[in-house]
This record gives C-alpha cells, structure tokens and sequence, in this order.
C-alpha cells in the first residue's frame, strides 16, 4: 500500500519512538509511572466503545479504590475489573517471551470476560454473529475454528511491528470468534504486540468510535483496509506524543 499521508504518519511515529526511547533509557522509572494511568484509560475506552455506562473517573475509582458506582449495572464493574486484570495480563504476556498463539487468543479472551461473561469465556460462539446496524456477515461459525487455526499460525511467526499489529486487530474483528468480547479482545492483542515491540498501547477512544467502526466496515466490505490504517497510525502518532508530553512534564 502506497499513501503519502500514511507513510508521513509512520516517519512521525518513527522520530517519536526514537524520541521516546531516549528519554526512556535516560530515565527507567518513568515510563513504569505512566503505566497505570494508561492501563485504566485502555479499560475505560475500550469498555465505552462497547456500550459500557461508567466514566473515566469512575472506572478509576472502582480499579484503584474498589469503589462502585449505584444505580450502575453490576456487569459494568465487573467488566471494568476483568479488563484491567486482562491488561495487567498483557503486560506479563509482552515483558515474555512466549510466542503468540491461537490459545494465548483464547486465553485473553477468557480473562476479559472472566466475571462478567463467564459462561462464553474463552469459548468460540456456535452461533451466527452480527453488529447491530452492519452489512458485515461474519463466517459461518463452523469454520471458526479452522480461521482460527490458521490465524494463530501467522500470528507465531508474525514480523514485529505496527503493521503487524493493526493487522492482527483487523484479522481477529474480521472472525468475530466469540459471542461477545471480540473488539476488546481485539484491541488488546494489537497493545500486546505493540507493547513488546517497546510503543505504548493504542487507545481507541469514545470520540473514535464511528471513525473506528466505520474503518472496519470499509476494510471488511471494500476490501479497503486505508481508513483504518490512517485512524490506528494517527492514534499511536497521538499516543507517542502523550507519552512524550508525560515524559517532559
């Protein structure tokens, strides 16, 4: 894929992580302090996306204090702690060396849903899957499990990398495996290969979301993947500026 924008956007990325790796290396602990401010943003956007009612604060509260919202449904706490655990899980998984695998999908699925949704944990949905609204059919649920395997297989041996990741998030939407639970699960497989390869996670925020949506709709019906590679480069090029605003602070 040949775009002007999109190769101007990886050559900013590029000088930010440079950037961002001296100051790093310059300062060790620093990065270690930001990371529970962005672990609870990760869960407060991609619960939000989803449908998800608590706010940013009050995801924030229940993570670090145990504080529940009332009047707020019981599987909104419940998916905000599953996914900060699956978050904390990813970063284990990425400081590792264990390849990625079909079962390291299915087990970052099992924790996102572990509370919330533990009778689909983990489990690929025998029936047919639909977004509300979309024109994307998703395959048959009988050859899940095959697009899996053959997922997981290039995911083993996938280059590391921005590409790779935002096409990991596209392949594994694309499926729709589960009952539930994919766009996190998703979302967060692209912030683990992103992590490991040293860039921060990716939010994809509230104000993102028809933009996101939309960018998949067009990948998967147009065979167009441009828009969502355009909107995942500028939020990691927005990310990596956060990051070194943090930094200078």
């Amino acid at each position: 894929m040949y775009e002007p924008a999109l190769d101007l956007l990886k050559a900013r990325i590029a000088a930010a992580r440079r950037e961002l790796d001296g100051l790093r290396d310059a300062a060790p602990g620093g990065m270690a302090q930001l990371q529970k401010h962005y672990d609870v943003e990760l869960t407060y956007t991609s619960n939000a996306i989803e449908g998800n009612t608590l706010t940013h604060r009050e995801t924030a509260e229940l993570i670090e204090h145990g504080i529940t919202v009332g009047g707020k449904a019981l599987r909104d706490h419940l998916e905000a702690l599953d996914h900060y655990d699956a978050v904390l899980w990813v970063r284990e998984i990425a400081a590792g060396a264990v390849a990625l695998s079909e079962s390291i999908i299915c087990e970052l699925h099992r924790r996102i849903v572990a509370r919330s949704q533990p009778g689909i944990a983990g489990i690929y949905s025998p029936y047919p899957r639909r977004i509300a609204g979309s024109a994307v059919i998703f395959p048959n649920p009988l050859k899940v499990p095959s697009l899996m395997a053959e997922f997981g297989t290039w995911l083993t041996s996938a280059a590391a990398g921005t590409d790779s990741a935002f096409a990991a998030h596209f392949r594994l939407t694309a499926i729709h495996p589960f009952s539930d639970g994919n766009g996190r699960t998703a979302r967060l497989l692209m912030n683990l290969m992103l992590i490991r390869d040293g860039y921060p996670p990716v939010a994809v925020r509230p104000e993102d979301r028809k933009a996101y949506l939309d960018a998949l709709e067009t990948a998967s019906l147009k065979d167009d993947r441009l828009p969502y590679e355009m909107l995942m480069h500028r939020r990691l090029a927005e990310t990596l500026d956060d990051y070194l605003a943090a930094f200078r602070a």
